[in-house]
């Protein structure tokens, strides 16, 4: 970005922070659907990405009707976790834990109540800043980490709000934030990583819709190193509510060295997006490149 993007990037988002959490709910609402059509309409690089990316997940070799009704409806979801993002701090226990429908969330707090740590590693689906929210709410603060964003002002609005949601945040880059992770982790607290893009480059190949994907290693690196449980969870809307699944732990295999148990790890996870992601490809917000070939093609 140039300097002044940064600043009419940042200048925006104290925009939604400071105004759309104020606004009216049914207006705010109806502004963002209408924000998402037009973005859709305009069909940029982003929105061609994601019909990209969900030709992968629909099996198809090229955008169709359908995958064009499939990336308006991701869109629709996108720009409604985006006016969630903007309007969460004024969310109310009650709204926050009331409206979220979960299924398998005994796995998370009997790990935790018995001082394991837990890794929670999800995809980027629903609202996962909602699903934080919610986990805090149920008596489990947890750590996480953030993207490095330009300008910083920006990259320190973000954590601001995450904080003030009750999470602990870190910037995602260097060792010292896996180190600390896993003294978090070993201290029996929660983790949570949003891992469904390698952001790192050091990420592992895996088998992903029927085509190589890159994934982050880090939650199979840190369960691997901490012993701690490595839970997926996949997110998604239903109508006014929240609802997630929490999966089964992925368990450290048996066999092999220590890259090649990071590796089956990373890939079981990988799976676990697969049937969440193909049950809601609406709630799926990629668009960004995930697959190999589309990430070799980049300039």
């Amino acid at each position: 970005m140039t300097p002044l993007r940064d600043e009419v990037t940042d200048a925006a988002y104290a925009l939604g922070w400071g105004v759309v959490r104020k606004m009216p709910e049914r207006t705010a609402r109806l502004m963002f659907a209408a924000l998402a059509d037009r973005t859709w309409h305009r069909h940029g690089r982003g929105v061609r990405q994601l019909e990209r990316n969900l030709c992968r997940v629909l099996g198809k070799d090229a955008v169709d009707d359908e995958v064009r009704i499939l990336s308006k409806k991701v869109l629709r979801s996108y720009f409604r976790y985006w006016f969630e993002v903007f309007r969460l701090p004024e969310y109310d226990r009650r709204r926050i834990v009331g409206r979220m429908r979960v299924t398998g969330e005994k796995k998370i707090f009997a790990n935790l109540d018995a001082g394991r740590g837990v890794i929670l590693a999800l995809p980027h689906m629903g609202n996962y800043e909602q699903a934080g929210a919610w986990l805090v709410h149920s008596g489990y603060p947890f750590t996480t980490v953030a993207e490095r964003l330009k300008p910083e002002s920006l990259f320190d609005r973000f954590v601001e709000f995450r904080e003030s949601l009750g999470m602990e945040v870190l910037a995602h880059k260097g060792a010292s934030a896996f180190g600390r992770l896993a003294q978090r982790l070993r201290a029996g607290r929660p983790v949570c990583l949003v891992v469904d893009r390698d952001l790192t480059e050091t990420g592992v190949d895996v088998e992903f819709f029927g085509a190589t994907a890159r994934m982050p290693a880090v939650s199979a690196a840190l369960a691997l190193q901490t012993g701690a449980a490595l839970i997926p969870v996949t997110l998604w809307y239903e109508g006014e509510y929240w609802a997630a699944r929490v999966h089964e732990e992925i368990r450290v295999p048996d066999g092999g060295g220590r890259q090649e148990k990071i590796q089956a790890m990373t890939q079981e996870l990988a799976r676990v997006f697969e049937q969440g992601i193909a049950a809601h490809p609406e709630d799926w917000h990629m668009l960004q490149k995930v697959w190999v070939d589309d990430l070799e093609r980049s300039p």
